[in-house]
């Protein structure tokens, strides 16, 4: 029941195209963008979407893997007789007993779940009495260098002394790539945008003093070494509207009712049959 709720919610946060895209062919048979979404939403629990895109890229790199592993396998037992061998089908008649019942489950579930209603007046009470939870922090965007030692870093900030905007940025890229040791480092020192308090402390307490298009005038030191501190851009936070999270809350409340619901839509189904546990 746990599983399969997951799925139905999960469902309803991420939407596959219809028009799904072949991803591979093996021998023939086709694997769709479509069957490959539905694997992940599973695999993650709805949170898919919400990956950084470099570990979007690869599991979905590992599940297209493994469905044309799967597909060649299943081809080779076919020419192998194994579908017509007893073991199997007599563990394809067990699975299938088993398979009949979480399916009835998982479609009887969806189907509850559709009903349940959230009107707007819900969803625009939650966001008035909830203002905390829809706070955008302040955020940067930084890049770093990091190095073993503090003269490391100083004779890295000299190479960059008297460097201003395309010119310092690129520099300090091309340095990141040759000079850092941490693993950003390839990607020329790049650590995306972030809020505050997501960095150790002394990174953080300097970051977000710094000016956007400047690096740090002295090395920053942290339990990882010393680090080369670059500011690209800057953020401020702000509270988000109410058209921006309004399918978020929206989801949230469906869940909440849906949870209730089948609570007491089980408690009933259970009032009413004879259940005995054996010794």
């Amino acid at each position: 029941m746990k599983f399969a709720l997951k799925t139905v919610l999960a469902a309803a946060l991420i939407s596959i195209s219809a028009s799904a895209a072949v991803v591979a062919t093996v021998n023939g048979s086709t694997i769709t963008s479509e069957e490959v979404d539905s694997v992940l939403m599973e695999g993650t629990q709805g949170r898919f979407t919400t990956l950084p895109k470099d570990k979007q890229d690869e599991l979905k790199k590992r599940v297209v893997d493994g469905m044309i592993t799967q597909m060649l396998v299943y081809e080779d037992a076919k020419k192998t007789g194994v579908l017509e061998s007893k073991v199997y089908k007599d563990e394809l008649k067990s699975v299938m007993a088993r398979v009949e019942k979480q399916l009835a489950a998982k479609v009887w579930e969806k189907q509850q779940y559709d009903k349940i209603k959230v009107f707007e007046k819900e969803i625009k009470e939650y966001y008035d009495t909830h203002a905390e939870e829809f706070i955008e922090k302040e955020r940067v965007h930084a890049r770093h260098i990091l190095v073993k030692t503090q003269k490391e870093a100083e004779d890295i900030i000299g190479k960059l002394k008297g460097l201003r905007g395309e010119a310092l940025k690129n520099k300090f890229i091309a340095l990141a790539k040759t000079e850092s040791t941490g693993p950003s480092g390839p990607k020329g020192g790049d650590l995306g945008y972030f809020p505050k308090g997501q960095m150790v402390p002394e990174f953080n307490d300097v970051v977000f003093e710094m000016e956007t298009e400047t690096i740090t005038a002295n090395p920053v030191k942290t339990q990882f070494g010393y680090h080369v501190i670059y500011l690209e851009d800057k953020k401020a936070g702000k509270k988000m509207s109410f058209d921006e999270v309004k399918g978020f809350i929206e989801q949230r409340l469906k869940a909440e009712k849906f949870k209730t619901q089948m609570e007491a839509k089980m408690k009933s189904l259970k009032a009413a049959a004879k259940i005995s546990y054996g010794k």
